[in-house]
C-alpha cells in the first residue's frame, strides 16, 4: 500500500493515529518552545514583569504573520490532499510549487512592511512607554526572519499531505529543540535580554526551513518542488487562497481581537493585566495546540476520502476528532482549575502577578472543555472545501461574539469583565457551531446529492 492509497484504505482509526500523533507531539514541542521564550523572558532579573508585558504586546504582530503562514500553508496543503484523492499528482505538484514562490514574496513584503511600522503598531496595540521598548527589541528580530517563518510553518504541513505525517514531527521537533538549547545562550549566556528570545526562535525557523526544502527537492517525498511549478498561476494561487482563507481570516481577527483585548487590559488592568494575559494564552496553548495538530492530522485524511467520495470514511475521523479533543480540553481544564498559581509560577514569581493571572485564567478558560469540538467540526469544513461555514465558525469565537463582549461586559465589570468575555464568546459559539454542523451534516454525510455538487464546483 503506497503513502496515498493508505488515507483511502487503512483503518480511520488507525490511520488517525498515525498522522495526528506526529503532529499533535509536534505542536505540543512548538508551543513549548514558544512558552520557553516567555519563561526565560520572565525571569530575566530586575525586568521579567515588564519584558513579559512587552512581548505579550506584539502578539498582533505574531498572530498576523502565523496567518499569511497558515493562508497557503494550510490552503497548499487542503488541495494538495485534495488533488492526490482524485490522482492528479501534477496538480499537486503545481500548488506546491506556487505555495513556495507566494512564501519568498509575502515573507519579503511583511518584513519590509514591520519594520517600517514596529513603533507605531505597538503603540496602536496599548503599549505603554515602560514596555514598548521591550516589544520592539523582540518583535524586530522575529520579523526580520518572517520568512523563515513562513517557510517552516507553511510548507510542514504538504509534508503530512505528502503522506510523511513522521517527517513533518521531525522537523517541528528539530525547530523546537534547536531554540529551546539557544534561548538561555542568547537571553543570559550572551546578555542579549529579550532580542536572544526572539533570535533563538529565529535560528530554530531557519535551519527547519533548510530541512523541508531538502525533503521537497532531494529528499523521500512524492511530490517535489520544481523549477517549472515556481511561475505563479492564477487558478492554482486563487485555489490556495480560497481553502485558505478561511484560517487567514481566523488569524487576523485574533490579531484584532487581541489589539482590542491590549487596550482593554491597560485600561482596566495596566502593565500588569497584559503581562497575565500573556501567561494565560500561553497556558492555553499548552490544551489548545495539540487540537490543531489533531487537525493536521484529520485534514489529509477528511481532504483524501472526500476527494475519493468515502463518506463513511469522513464521519468516522470528524467522530474520532471531537471524542479526542474533548478529552485533552477536559484534562486541560482540570489541571488549570485546579493548580493555577502553580501553573503561574512557572513564569515569574511575582505575587501580584500571580495573584492577577490565576484569577483571571479560572474565569477565562471556564469553558474550555467544549471547545475542543468546536474546534474539529470548523476543521472538518474547511477539510473539504466549504470555505463559507469554515470562515463564518472561526470568525464566530474569535470576532463576531468576541468584540461586542469585548467591548460590553468590561465597562461593567472592569477587569474581570475582560475574562467574563473570553468564557461567554467560547461557550456561545460552541452552542451555534453544533447547531450549524447538524442541520448542514445531514446534506453533507446523507445521500451524496450535495458531495457532488461540491466536488463539481
Amino acid at each position: 500500500m503506497n503513502k496515498q492509497n493508505r488515507l483511502g484504505e487503512m483503518g480511520v482509526g488507525k490511520l488517525l493515529l498515525e498522522f495526528s500523533i506526529p503532529a499533535v507531539i509536534g505542536m505540543l514541542v512548538n508551543t513549548l518552545y514558544n512558552i520557553i521564550d516567555r519563561i526565560f523572558i520572565g525571569h530575566i532579573e530586575g525586568i521579567g514583569e515588564l519584558a513579559m508585558a512587552g512581548v505579550g504586546i506584539t502578539m498582533p504582530i505574531m498572530f498576523i504573520i502565523l496567518a499569511f503562514g497558515m493562508l497557503i500553508g494550510i490552503g497548499t496543503a487542503t488541495k494538495v490532499s485534495i488533488k492526490l484523492g482524485e490522482h492528479d499528482k501534477e496538480g499537486a505538484e503545481r500548488l506546491l510549487g506556487n505555495a513556495f514562490t507566494l512564501i519568498i514574496i509575502i515573507g519579503v513584503l511583511l518584513t519590509l512592511f514591520g519594520h517600517i511600522f514596529a513603533n507605531p503598531l505597538l503603540k496602536a496595540f496599548g503599549a505603554s512607554e515602560n514596555i514598548i521598548g521591550y516589544g520592539e527589541d523582540f518583535i524586530r528580530v522575529i520579523i526580520s526572519g518572517c520568512i523563515f517563518n513562513l517557510m517552516s510553518f507553511g510548507l510542514n504541513h504538504s509534508i503530512r499531505s505528502d503522506g510523511s505525517p513522521k517527517i513533518a514531527m521531525a522537523s517541528m521537533l528539530m525547530s523546537a529543540i534547536i531554540n529551546i538549547i539557544l534561548d538561555p545562550i542568547f537571553i543570559f549566556g550572551l546578555g542579549l535580554g529579550v532580542k536572544g528570545g526572539a533570535l533563538g526562535t529565529v535560528v530554530a525557523q531557519a535551519i527547519s526551513s533548510i530541512w523541508i526544502l531538502y525533503y521537497f527537492t532531494k529528499g523521500s517525498s512524492v511530490l517535489k518542488i520544481r523549477r517549472k511549478n515556481l511561475k505563479l498561476e492564477k487558478d492554482a494561487v486563487l485555489s490556495i487562497f480560497a481553502i485558505g482563507v478561511s484560517p487567514f481570516s481566523m488569524q487576523l481577527a485574533q490579531s484584532a481581537v487581541q489589539v482590542i483585548t491590549n487596550n482593554s487590559l491597560q485600561s482596566y488592568g495596566g502593565d500588569l493585566a497584559v503581562g497575565a494575559m500573556t501567561i494565560v494564552n500561553s497556558l492555553a496553548m499548552i490544551f489548545l495546540m495539540p487540537i490543531f495538530g489533531l487537525n493536521q492530522g484529520l485534514q489529509p485524511i477528511i481532504g483524501y476520502n472526500f476527494g475519493a467520495r468515502k463518506y463513511d470514511r469522513v464521519k468516522q475521523a470528524v467522530k474520532y476528532g471531537v471524542i479526542t479533543a474533548t478529552i485533552i480540553v477536559v484534562i486541560g481544564f482540570i489541571i488549570i482549575e485546579g493548580i493555577p498559581e502553580t501553573l503561574v509560577k512557572i513564569f515569574n514569581n511575582e505575587s501580584s502577578l500571580i495573584e492577577v493571572t490565576a484569577h483571571g485564567m479560572r474565569i477565562f478558560l471556564i469553558m474550555l472543555p467544549f471547545i475542543g469540538a468546536q474546534i474539529i467540526i470548523t476543521n472538518f469544513f474547511q477539510s473539504i472545501g466549504r470555505v463559507k461555514i469554515s470562515m463564518f465558525l472561526s470568525l464566530l469565537r474569535q470576532v463576531i461574539i468576541l468584540i461586542p463582549c469585548l467591548i460590553i461586559i468590561p465597562r461593567f465589570k472592569g477587569l474581570d469583565g475582560v475574562w467574563i468575555a473570553g468564557a461567554t464568546s467560547d461557550i456561545l459559539s460552541v452552542i451555534i457551531t453544533l447547531i450549524v454542523f447538524v442541520k448542514t451534516s445531514k446534506d453533507l454525510m446523507g445521500n451524496g446529492k450535495e458531495q457532488k455538487v461540491i466536488l463539481e464546483n
